[in-house]
């Protein structure tokens, strides 16, 4: 690694770096799978690249979330918006990019009805477990995506243990609808 390649993402600037490198990795992927991908205008609040098949016949959205091996949870970072957000054309890709340059990439194709129930049954879980020493929990606008959800659904048995987002790696089919 040279000196003047960063080891690590840190800072807003540095986090804004780490979302376009997803979105442009996604993109590269998307293309050398064969589909037409482009980027969506800066802005668009709920897709990040818009995609065709080669007859123009299959269109969908994909939002990209993307992150480094920081953190205990190995989870992606997610708002209210997305319990909410579905459509049977739009899709997230969760890009896990490792602890260094030197890992491969790790990408989940999801569709985001998935991602909405996750995230609404986890959440609401969470809500309804007593927090320290017994307190009620206060709601947050924070939701995570995570590979397990041990923590949230305890004494209950957890519909999302890990590995559950196994069949969605690299399910880049789910998009040929």
């Amino acid at each position: 690694m040279s000196e003047h390649e960063p080891s690590t993402y840190t800072g807003a600037s540095t986090t804004s770096l780490l979302g376009a490198a997803g979105e442009h990795y996604v993109m590269a992927e998307l293309l050398r799978r064969g589909f037409i991908a482009s980027l969506a205008p800066q802005g668009v609040p709920n897709m990040d690249i818009v995609v065709a098949d080669i007859s123009g016949t299959q269109l969908c959205a994909v939002q990209v979330k993307a992150r480094l091996d920081k953190g205990s949870d190995g989870g992606w970072h997610m708002r209210p918006k997305h319990e909410e957000l579905v459509s049977d054309r739009l899709f997230y890709a969760f890009v896990d990019f490792g602890g260094s340059v030197e890992n491969t990439p790790r990408t989940y194709i999801m569709p985001s009805l998935k991602v909405a129930e996750v995230l609404s049954r986890s959440h609401a879980s969470w809500l309804s477990i007593p927090g320290h020493n017994g307190r009620v929990r206060q709601d947050s606008t924070v939701r995570r995506l995570l590979p397990s959800y041990d923590y949230a659904f305890r004494p209950n048995p957890n519909p999302y243990p890990l590995g559950w987002m196994d069949p969605f790696r690299g399910a880049w089919h789910l998009l040929r609808g």
